[in-house]
């Protein structure tokens, strides 16, 4: 059964140590840092179980991302879950804890990949799966490893010791997007690792209070906003990154996914759908994301009165083109199904297409974003400092005034420009183009695996065969 979101709320309350500023966070729920994020949060899982959404994000009682599809048809009521959840927040929550969920469905999916000669971690993925879809958990993940050269092996996360009930490890993660926010993380590594490096190819999943367990937070944006009104999105929707770091923490055997095997602990993400379903919840978030910029745009260009001008309709034009691309990648990849473990595992979403739209959307945001601050013009420069400036007796009616625009009241056009600012122009704005840049990874990484991915064959083949239908006795 879902669970409500002050249930949700009541969780976090579990003494985690967060760190802001050079301060404890006693509760993340309250903290002016994390209070409106958890709130959002916590509506989500209010959204299931509410009548209008209840069918659409649950089946059997659980999360539909938490469910194993075995059809194309499956994955499209998965992805209108997806759609139901970002649309929520816009798109600016990327990491919710549908995405996880997506990644415990697919250990569930191939169980097999964690099991090798040294450890056998396939029942302990199989009852992660069961815990976070029973229990309704939000679980993130932080498998990016802090820079290190040589000699400095003890920053990344590895084993120390080794007891009879568990394992005890310490090092550090980066870019915990939401961990500060979740019930559970699970720690591995994404990127490959050498033979020699067991001690550090260790996968395992903890709660977020666990001795020895901290997570150190970068600036909040939330806690730089003044308000809703004058930062309406990074005010309700900063999910936070956050540095993990392990202090001899210690993980029961249960709880370890994969241990001393480099390859298990790349298989996890790679030879289970993990990572197609990852792609399938974030290019839906992206879509919607779109979806946001552009109507956006449409609004900022009729209240300018500069939507009929041509030169503006056709770059309207072409964000809307920009949407239906978005669009077209997550429909792609779900008719491109694929089945997975020869159809024991039901079926994900299909690699190349997934795989190309992580160079899509990395390409694509700064563009749309580019574009639409050429429409926005310097009208989200001149803006009131915040909201006290409209409900000052003296000032307010000059602000009224003088920043109104034909068939816009002051207020109205002052709103529109602090949400477009908000989400273009900001530091939050500017942590988001830089994070749908590097959302699925490096560059130099994933146009290298979109060669792998398939297609280049049937590419080569058809110039081929352009080259062998003729030669030089062929006639004019």
């Amino acid at each position: 059964m879902t669970r409500s979101g002050r249930e949700y709320l009541a969780a976090l309350r579990d003494g985690r140590e967060v760190w802001l500023d050079g301060e404890r966070v006693k509760d993340v729920t309250r903290h002016r840092a994390f209070r409106n994020t958890a709130a959002s949060v916590a509506h989500l899982y209010d959204l299931a179980q509410s009548d209008e959404h209840r069918d659409v994000l649950t089946v059997d009682g659980v999360h539909r991302a938490y469910t194993v599809p075995r059809s194309r048809e499956d994955l499209v009521a998965r992805r209108a879950a997806y759609k139901v959840w970002s649309e929520a927040s816009f798109g600016f929550l990327g990491r919710t804890p549908d995405y996880m969920a997506g990644g415990a469905a697919a250990f569930a999916a191939v169980p097999q990949v964690f099991t090798t000669g040294s450890f056998d971690g396939a029942d302990n993925a199989l009852a992660l799966h069961r815990r976070l879809a029973d229990d309704d958990l939000y679980c993130a993940f932080t498998i990016t490893n802090p820079h290190s050269g040589e000699g400095e092996d003890d920053l990344v996360i590895r084993v120390v010791a080794e007891k009879d009930d568990g394992i005890v490890v310490s090092g550090a993660k980066m870019i915990g997007t939401g961990a500060v926010f979740a019930d559970e993380v699970v720690v591995g590594t994404i990127e490959p690792l050498a033979p020699e490096d067991a001690d550090h190819a260790v996968s395992f999943s903890v709660p977020t209070d666990t001795p020895g367990l901290t997570f150190v937070s970068r600036t909040s944006y939330e806690a730089q906003a003044r308000g809703v009104f004058d930062n309406p999105l990074s005010s309700r929707f900063d999910e936070n990154d956050s540095l993990l770091v392990c202090e001899n923490v210690f993980v029961p055997w249960e709880r370890v996914l994969t241990y001393r095997n480099v390859d298990a602990t790349a298989a996890m993400w790679w030879q289970t759908p993990a990572y197609l379903n990852f792609v399938h919840q974030a290019s839906t978030r992206f879509w919607t994301k779109l979806e946001f910029l552009t109507g956006l745009a449409l609004l900022m260009t009729r209240t300018n009165g500069t939507y009929k001008l041509p030169p503006v309709t056709q770059a309207v034009g072409r964000l809307l083109g920009m949407v239906a691309q978005a669009k077209a990648f997550v429909l792609a990849a779900e008719a491109s199904c694929e089945p997975v473990d020869g159809g024991r595992g039901g079926v994900a979403p299909g690699t190349e297409i997934s795989y190309a739209q992580r160079i899509m959307a990395g390409e694509l945001y700064p563009r749309a974003v580019r574009e639409i601050k050429q429409l926005a013009g310097g009208a989200v420069i001149q803006l009131p400092a915040s909201a006290e400036d409209l409900l000052h007796p003296e000032l307010g009616p000059l602000v009224t005034k003088y920043l109104r625009a034909p068939g816009t009241a002051a207020e109205e056009r002052i709103k529109l420009l602090k949400l477009a600012w908000d989400a273009l122009g900001s530091e939050f704005a500017a942590r988001h183009e830089q994070y749908e840049r590097f959302y699925h990874g490096a560059p130099h990484v994933y146009l290298t695996m979109q060669t792998w991915a398939g297609g280049a064959e049937a590419c080569e083949n058809l110039a081929q065969a352009c080259l062998d239908g003729y030669g030089l006795g062929t006639g004019q």
